[in-house]
């Protein structure tokens, strides 16, 4: 009955790595391609930690924690770094798409302080301060 659940476990770790190297590939954007992936390391990983416990510990008679630790700290830093990575990416992105903007006619407006241009002419109508 453990090698039929140890072996099941390995199955569904190998089905989520797999299906989440082939979306790593496949799939058209960033934050498509951020998604399959850490799907993948917290079940596909996980299956197999989880298949590693049960073996050594059902069949081999011989708990350990270290393999409870490293699936704690999988399961706590894989959500975070996709976290930490899709705020780069927005960021990044919206450098992109700011820097993508029309910018406003040369009216004299200086839009990085929304200064209003100096006035060109003095109030008796003479020739513009330069």
């Amino acid at each position: 009955m453990a090698d039929m659940l140890i072996a099941a476990l390995l199955l569904v770790g190998a089905f989520f790595g797999l299906v989440g190297s082939w979306g790593l590939v496949r799939l058209p954007q960033a934050m498509q391609r951020l998604h399959a992936p850490t799907k993948a390391t917290t079940l596909g990983v996980g299956g197999v930690l989880l298949a590693s416990i049960a073996y050594f510990g059902w069949v081999r008679a011989e708990w350990s924690v270290h393999e409870l630790l490293i699936t704690l700290f999988l399961f706590l830093t894989a959500p975070l770094s996709a976290l930490m990575l899709a705020r780069a990416w927005l960021h990044r992105e919206r450098e992109r798409v700011h820097a993508a903007l029309p910018r406003p006619a040369a009216s004299g407006v200086d839009w990085g302080t929304f200064q209003p241009p100096p006035e060109e002419s003095g109030s008796d109508g003479a020739e513009p301060r330069r």
